[in-house]
This record gives structure tokens, C-alpha cells and sequence, in this order.
């Protein structure tokens, strides 16, 4: 119950009281109430922002198997905020996360793959991620994914792929995904538009079937 307290207490913007019931939570060991407490410190809410505190709540979430505080403290340690730069640290948690199904980190491992941050760099890998994170509708995987599929960064162009994600993107107000796709429109055949087209009915169809019931 206190659960479910402190986090109407967080919505109505009471984030001293909400603070208060997380924090005993907190030190007993219950990770999304040590990942709340990691997001009030990061951002200054009830407290001074301080984000070696956020780090340290983040980590403690993080490891007890909280995903989005795995994500949080990956993202930490690639950024050196709150903590000593460390790539491959970013990497392994990112990549905790993101095989827990957590998009953002999907999105935040695939960029340090694609850069060499932290290991060898991995544009195959990078790519499988960013296709991963798409597909659960994260949009700038798609607008990420349709970008390399136009051929860009040594990935095989596909017209069909590309012009699905970045379509799915720029419905989602990514202006930089229009941007790639009006060149990439100007390319495809007939045929090509028309299985794109197929595609993106497709996959639009099969998310909304994966909505849940209202």
C-alpha cells in the first residue's frame, strides 16, 4: 500500500511525501522504490538535485535486477555523471536492460555498439538492437534504423525496410526522419512503394492488436 501511496503522492507533485514513503522501502531492499528515489534525486524533485545520489539509488535498483534503473545507471556511466566515465561498465548494464526488453536500452547499447564505445565496435549487433527497439515502437529506433537502412554507416541499403521505419518515425513528429525519407521516396520503384506500403499496414495492424484492452 505505501507503494501505491508514494506514487500518488509523486503524481499530485508531493515529492517530499512521496520521498518519505519510498524511502523505508528503499532501505529494506524493494527495487522500484530505490529506482524512484535514484529518479527524485537525478531530477531535484523534493530534494537537491545530486547526482551521485541518483547514481547510487539507480545502482542499488539496478542491482537487484530493476531494468529501467539498469538502463538509468548504463546510461550514467557512459555519460560520466554521477560517476566516473566508464564505457564498458555503460555497456554491460545497457546490455542487462535491453535483454530484459527495456527499449531505451536497446537504443543506448546500439549507439555504443555503433561507435565503439566500450568494445570493438559492432555495426551488425548495433543494427540488431535498433531493429529490437523499433519494433516495440521506440521512435528513435526507427528514425535511427531507417537512417542506416537508406545506406548510411556501411549498412546495406534497403528501400522497402527504410521507408517503413522512417515513415513510423516521422508520424511520431521525427523531423529528422522526414528528412531522410523524402530522398529515399524519390528512389523507389513502383513496386518497391507498394511493398513498403504492405509493410508498414502490416506492422501498424500487429501493434494495435498488441495494445491492451481499454
Amino acid at each position: 500500500m505505501n507503494r501505491e501511496h508514494a506514487f500518488m503522492k509523486y503524481q499530485a507533485g508531493e515529492f517530499q511525501a512521496a520521498l518519505d514513503l519510498w524511502m523505508p522501502l528503499a532501505q529494506s531492499g524493494d527495487a522500484e522504490a530505490q529506482a524512484w528515489i535514484g529518479s527524485l534525486y537525478e531530477n531535484g524533485q523534493g530534494v537537491t538535485p545530486d547526482a551521485n545520489e541518483a547514481f547510487r539509488w539507480y545502482l542499488r535498483s539496478a542491482e537487484a535486477g530493476n531494468r529501467l534503473a539498469q538502463n538509468n545507471v548504463g546510461a550514467m556511466y557512459g555519460l560520466g555523471r554521477g560517476v566516473d566515465r566508464d564505457d564498458r561498465a555503460a555497456i554491460s548494464w545497457l546490455r542487462r536492460a535491453a535483454e530484459q526488453g527495456d527499449a531505451h536500452a536497446m537504443f543506448n547499447l546500439a549507439v555504443l555498439l555503433a561507435k565503439g564505445r566500450g568494445a570493438e565496435a559492432d555495426p551488425a549487433e548495433a543494427l540488431v538492437w535498433y531493429r529490437r527497439a523499433a519494433e516495440l515502437g521506440h521512435t528513435p529506433s526507427q528514425a535511427r534504423l531507417g537512417y542506416l537502412l537508406c545506406g548510411n554507416d556501411g549498412v546495406q541499403k534497403d528501400r522497402v525496410e527504410a521507408f517503413v521505419w522512417l515513415t513510423l518515425a516521422s508520424h511520431q513528429g521525427a523531423g529528422h526522419a522526414l528528412a531522410s525519407l523524402e530522398p529515399i521516396v524519390e528512389q523507389m520503384s513502383i513496386e518497391e512503394k507498394q511493398a513498403a506500403q504492405a509493410k508498414l499496414a502490416q506492422f501498424q495492424s500487429a501493434r494495435r492488436e498488441a495494445l491492451p484492452a481499454t
